[in-house]
């Protein structure tokens, strides 16, 4: 079942980028943004912590 799902995800996702490169680009954007943030708002707690 495992299996199927990870398939199933990735024929999805697959079919996705294919179909819609623009949107999926713009997708992959937005979510590196946001990881970006993230990982800006750790630091900014941890120099804070620090100083």
């Amino acid at each position: 079942m495992k299996k199927f799902v990870v398939i199933a995800v990735v024929a999805l996702v697959l079919f996705f980028l294919i179909s819609r490169p623009t949107q999926s680009a713009d997708a992959v954007h937005t979510a590196l943004g946001w990881l970006r943030s993230g990982a800006e708002a750790i630091v900014t707690f941890v120099r804070s912590l620090f100083s």
